[in-house]
């Protein structure tokens, strides 16, 4: 308790220097006591975690439904500050808070190099989750042997691996994709789709001549071409301009239209051919009754769907992530047969590339919502539930912070009245990136101006750390941060959980789901 003590007495004295010597502490703000701790708290703590752990049973039994969640980008030390964050938002201890997904029993690690880089993108380290395959950086659902941009459909055609979410077509299940990211972005486009570009979203960024297929339009065509299934019953996220003609202006932006060279409305084309509901905005969305819905295509925004922080804001309004996966689970699950559905939080990822932590914790916080309420609805005797990551960033929490500080604040040492300083006199960060933006105005993924620079820029003593706008340092400055090569975890429950542990490849993640499954 003393570190708390000692935190609420300068407290005190900084707002005595704040009202007698007009010192601003900006983005200093106090917290409320952790409730008091001594020996005994940890014992208490040590003995039920024991005791619980000692309880666990394996659930031999199998799936009949499996959801796994991804946090895009969301590495352990996004799991640690969202922690905190969400804790602190709370008026919460934020150091001892969890997150819904870490209260999950069983807990892995997951390797997320790709087979031709140490640091992959969201393209093989999807495909290896959802085909027990790694592939190059670039690739969705196609092996190694073929590298980024092949223009040959024929070599795509022959390098085709099959996908959990098409094993689960096959075998008669209903399927579902959600995100906050387009539908065709790498992430939920690994489960239904087989390309070389991972950018070939639609037809028009195909290169001319190539008989490849975009991604838009597998998620129509592929099911009735190539497979047994039925095609997806949920496909809720971002990303209409990929589906409609560039002929048609877009329902929510006036000034814009489709991207769509071809003619094609693949909106009109899912609707007739599945007999499908469309919506477009949360007024729609929440009208749709799922008891009455076999099948539901949500695009929310042209691109991306809003941060969580920037939701409230949207014109046409979105549903929130976990409003989004509940609808998609209370649809899959009428299917007797049972059900696979990948839930992504895929902004978390953009939010870093643009340092702007603040984004990518509340996107996290977000998922963490979105998992807590699944986990409410599912019943994790017959539904397998996983909770990872496809790759983390260069976000890092550093210096040694007194219990409480504020996670997006300056570090303020254990004892101290002022803030921490570095070599240079100036405050610094808790967290901050080992590359990027470093301090940008907030951009909507990754784009904005390089300013290459030697050295720290900034006094950051009246600066307010903790507003939503605000880009962390980094280290090396680049036009946009970029991803981290270490293992991210990996949290489950349910029938086969408990293989999810070790230190694993994260193509791992596929055999755990179709063990599950019985495929």
């Amino acid at each position: 308790m003393i570190h708390h003590v000692i935190r609420a007495s300068f407290i005190k004295i900084d707002l005595l220097k704040v009202i007698w010597g007009g010192l601003f502490l900006v983005g200093y703000v106090t917290q409320p006591e952790a409730q008091a701790e001594d020996a005994s708290t940890w014992v208490k703590k040590g003995k039920a975690a024991l005791a619980a752990a000692k309880r666990l049973t394996p659930n031999n039994k199998p799936a009949k439904n499996v959801i796994l969640f991804v946090g895009d980008g969301m590495g352990i030390s996004t799991i640690t500050a969202a922690r905190i964050f969400q804790g602190q938002s709370k008026g919460m201890d934020g150091e001892s808070n969890q997150l819904s997904f870490e209260k999950l029993p069983y807990v892995a690690l997951s390797k997320t190099y790709s087979a031709n880089q140490q640091t992959a993108d969201s393209a093989p380290t999807m495909t290896a989750m959802v085909t027990g395959v790694k592939t190059n950086d670039g690739i969705l659902s196609l092996n190694q042997s073929v590298l980024s941009d092949e223009e040959d459909n024929a070599k795509v055609q022959a390098a085709k691996l099959i996908t959990i979410l098409e094993l689960a077509e096959r075998s008669g299940l209903s399927t579902g994709i959600v995100s906050t990211a387009r539908i065709t972005h790498a992430t939920p486009a690994a489960t239904y789709s087989h390309t070389s570009n991972r950018d070939w979203e639609d037809n028009h960024q195909v290169p001319i001549g190539s008989q490849v297929k975009d991604i838009a339009a597998q998620l129509i065509d592929n099911f009735a071409e190539k497979h047994s299934g039925n095609g997806l019953e949920v496909a809720l996220g971002g990303g209409r301009t990929n589906f409609l003609p560039n002929t048609l202006t877009d329902p929510e932006y006036p000034e814009m239209k489709g991207h769509r060279t071809d003619g094609r409305n693949l909106v009109e084309e899912f609707k007739q051919k599945f007999n499908a509901q469309y919506v477009w905005n949360s007024t729609q969305f929440n009208s749709i009754d799922a008891k009455k819905t076999q099948r539901l295509l949500g695009l929310f925004e042209p691109s991306h769907m809003q941060y969580e922080h920037d939701r409230g804001k949207d014109v046409a309004g979105e549903p929130s992530l976990t409003e989004m996966a509940e609808k998609a689970i209370d649809i899959l699950a009428k299917n007797k047969k049972g059900y696979f559905l990948m839930v992504e939080a895929g902004r978390i990822d953009h939010a870093h590339h643009a340092g702007n932590a603040y984004r990518a914790l509340s996107d996290a916080v977000a998922l963490s919502d979105a998992v807590k309420r699944t986990l409410e609805k599912v019943d994790l005797e017959n539904t397998l539930v996983i909770v990872t990551a496809d790759h983390s960033h260069t976000f890092t929490i550093a210096g040694y912070p007194v219990r409480g500080n504020p996670i997006l604040g300056k570090v303020v040492n254990p004892g101290s009245a002022d803030f921490a300083k570095a070599s240079d006199g100036k405050p610094y960060t808790t967290v901050s990136y080992g590359n990027g933006l470093g301090f940008h105005e907030h951009h909507s993924e990754t784009e904005a101006p390089m300013v290459p620079r030697s050295g720290r820029v900034q006094d950051l003593t009246a600066i307010d750390t903790t507003n939503p706008n605000y880009h962390q340092e980094a280290t090396v400055p680049l036009k946009s941060e970029t991803h981290g090569a270490e293992d991210v975890a990996i949290f489950a429950g349910g029938p086969k959980a408990h293989l999810i542990q070790g230190a694993q490849e994260q193509s791992y993640i596929f055999y755990v789901m179709k063990e599950a499954l019985g495929f």
